[in-house]
């Protein structure tokens, strides 16, 4: 996206033109339109994975034998 000798200026014109190509090639009517369904999706992706990983880690809860963990507490130096 950048080349060698480019300014900010330029930089940011390059990057208002590929915002500007993309909005009209996914049908957008404007780049702030545009850019917040971009940042919802990937906001959705990523708890989607968090959503996953909270299910493994409660599978493995699920796992656990009580009678084994009472045994575990009770050899704490902690009043349980």
């Amino acid at each position: 996206m950048t080349a060698e000798g480019m300014t900010s200026i330029s930089v940011s014109y390059e990057v208002r033109r590929q915002l500007n190509t993309l909005r009209t090639l996914s049908g957008y009517k404007s780049v702030n339109e545009f850019l917040n369904d971009l940042v919802r999706a990937h906001k959705i992706t990523k708890m989607s994975g968090e959503i996953d990983t909270l299910r493994e880690r409660m599978k493995d809860v699920a796992d656990v034998e009580v009678e084994h963990l009472v045994d575990r507490l009770n050899l704490s130096p902690f009043q349980v």
